[in-house]
C-alpha cells in the first residue's frame, strides 16, 4: 500500500534546563523515526532548529517556512506546547500535524512513544481522523498605532502585573458593551484552549468542533462575573481602564505591555490548525483519560 504522505517533516522538542525529556532520548526518537520513514519510502526533512540543537543528520533540513512550502505532513515529537507552537506556525500553509507525546499531559499529542510504529503506520497509509482547530488573531492598539499582532491556538490573556492589584477592563463584543470587569485578568480561549489556563480559572470545556470562544475572568472582584461562551464573534475588544503593569500574552509565546487606554482586539483567525489522530480517536476518550474521569470504570 502506498503512503498517503510522501514528504514528511520531523520536528523535535527544543530543549532547555526546564524540559522534562533528556536531549539524548529526543535525539534517539527522531533518528529512529528518520530511518523508519525512509524505509517506508517517505522523503524525510528535519526541522532546522531541532537538527541543530540535537546534532541530527541523515536527512536534509528545512526551516518552518520551508516545511510549509515543501511538506505534506509534520510529525511533532514533544508535548502539547511544542504541538501548539508548530501548529500555529504551519496553519497558514495547511500542513497537518501528528503529535507524538514526549511531554506530560498530552491533550493533543496523543501517540505514546511505546505505540509509535503501531499507531503511526496505518495513519501514513490514510487511516486517520482529521481534526480542525480554530485559532485567534489578536492585535494590541495604542490610540491609532498597532503595537503588536499575533496568532493564538490556545488563548489570549490580559492580566495584571506580578506585584500590582487587579485591573479594570472594559469589554465589548461586536461593538456591544458587555461590562467593566475588575479582576486579575481575562482569558479569551478557543475550544482547544478551554482545557488549558481557562479550565484552571473555572471555565467550561468546549468540544473542538464547536465554532465558539470562551471568555473567562481570572479571580474576579464580583463573584457573579462568570465565564461566558460566545458564538465566534466578529471581534472582542478589551480596553485597559485601570491598573498598572498589565500585559497581554498570546499562547504564552509572545507578550505586549499595556498602558491605560490600550486596546486588545481579538477575532477568529482565517487559519485553522489541522491535527491528525489515529482512527477511532475520540475527544471524549481524551478527556476521560487525561482528566482521570471515572477512574476504576471501563
Amino acid at each position: 500500500m502506498s503512503l498517503s504522505f510522501r514528504r514528511i517533516a520531523l520536528i523535535g522538542k527544543h530543549h532547555s534546563a526546564f524540559n522534562s525529556a533528556p536531549p539524548a532520548q529526543a535525539k534517539g526518537v527522531l533518528s529512529s523515526l528518520t530511518e523508519w520513514l525512509q524505509k517506508l519510502g517517505a522523503e524525510v526533512f528535519l526541522e532546522q532548529e531541532s537538527a541543530q540543537q540535537m546534532g541530527l543528520s541523515g536527512a536534509p533540513t528545512l526551516d518552518v517556512a520551508g516545511i510549509g512550502k515543501t511538506c505534506d505532513l509534520a510529525l511533532v515529537v514533544g508535548g502539547d506546547g511544542t504541538m501548539l507552537g508548530y501548529g500555529r506556525q504551519l496553519a497558514p500553509h495547511g500542513v497537518p500535524l501528528i503529535g507524538i507525546n514526549q511531554g506530560r499531559l498530552g491533550f493533543i499529542t496523543d501517540i505514546a512513544l511505546h505505540q509509535l510504529e503501531a499507531k503511526l503506520e496505518p495513519m501514513l497509509h490514510g487511516e486517520y481522523e482529521q481534526d480542525h482547530r480554530a485559532m485567534l488573531h489578536a492585535q494590541v492598539w495604542r490610540e491609532a498605532h498597532l503595537l503588536h499582532e499575533a496568532q493564538a491556538l490556545n488563548d489570549v490573556v490580559v492580566n495584571r502585573g506580578a506585584t500590582t492589584g487587579m485591573v479594570e477592563l472594559r469589554v465589548s463584543v461586536d461593538g456591544h458593551f458587555v461590562a467593566n470587569q475588575r479582576a486579575d485578568g481575562l482569558i479569551i480561549a478557543t475550544p482547544t484552549g478551554s482545557t488549558a489556563y481557562a479550565l484552571s480559572a473555572g471555565g467550561p470545556l468546549l468540544q473542538p468542533s464547536l465554532r465558539g470562544l470562551v471568555m473567562v475572568p481570572i479571580a474576579p472582584h464580583t463573584l457573579s462575573n462568570r465565564p461566558l461562551v460566545l458564538a465566534e464573534p466578529a471581534e472582542i475588544v478589551i480596553e485597559m481602564v485601570a491598573g498598572r503593569d498589565a500585559s497581554a500574552n498570546f499562547d504564552m509565546q509572545s507578550l505586549a505591555s499595556l498602558k491605560l487606554g490600550d486596546q486588545v482586539k481579538v477575532r477568529a483567525s482565517p487559519h485553522q490548525a489541522v491535527f491528525l489522530h489515529p482512527q477511532g480517536w475520540s475527544y471524549f476518550d481524551t478527556l476521560r483519560q487525561k482528566l482521570h474521569w471515572n477512574e476504576g470504570g471501563s
